[in-house]
């Protein structure tokens, strides 16, 4: 659980058409402390990997108390 009291679930998310599988790694992250509605995302296994090294980046810097390497971006890019 988070500090502001949503819980995030993380899995593995499979369809299975006959014809092409698909699978696909589902984040979930659910409501807050006063009910309000959570978010999800269903990710391809790269998009999954690239979400994963961001938030270790961006754990580490905040722990630091650092920037990013390049200051012109202010932002992580989207996936």
């Amino acid at each position: 659980m988070t500090s502001c009291g949503r819980r995030i679930a993380v899995r593995r998310l499979r369809l299975a058409p006959a014809e092409r599988p698909i699978s696909r790694v589902a984040l979930d992250v659910g409501r807050d402390q006063g009910g309000e509605p959570g978010v999800w995302a269903a990710l391809t296994p790269g998009e999954a990997r690239d979400l994963a090294r961001l938030l270790l980046l961006h754990a580490g810097l905040t722990e630091r108390g650092t920037e990013p390497a390049d200051p012109s971006r202010k932002s992580s890019p989207s996936l």
